[in-house]
């Protein structure tokens, strides 16, 4: 089983779900849900797991529940998208 970890700024709010490129070190992720109630949490977690590949439930918050900066463990990615390999570099085996 592999996993990797991802620290993102989140952009709320935004006309579209788009990965946008880096920002102060993290993954800057642009999303249309709005920062309430963790919807924007939410909408992220099956963001992320759709670029990934993967289930909701292999997408996990790991910190920053209420702020822009947060961590997200992905488990088993099927799909390393051309965004985050330019950030990231190549899939780890």
């Amino acid at each position: 089983m592999s996993e990797v970890f991802l620290n993102v700024h989140i952009q709320p709010r935004a006309s579209k779900d788009e990965i946008v490129g880096e920002h102060g070190g993290r993954i800057k992720i642009r999303t249309i849900a709005p920062p309430v109630d963790g919807k924007a949490n939410e909408h992220l977690t099956g963001f992320l797991a759709s670029v990934f590949g993967v289930p909701r439930r292999q997408v996990q918050l790991m910190a920053g529940e209420t702020g822009r900066l947060k961590r997200f463990r992905v488990l088993d990615p099927v799909v390393w998208p051309l965004e985050i390999e330019a950030i990231l570099g190549p899939k780890p085996q």
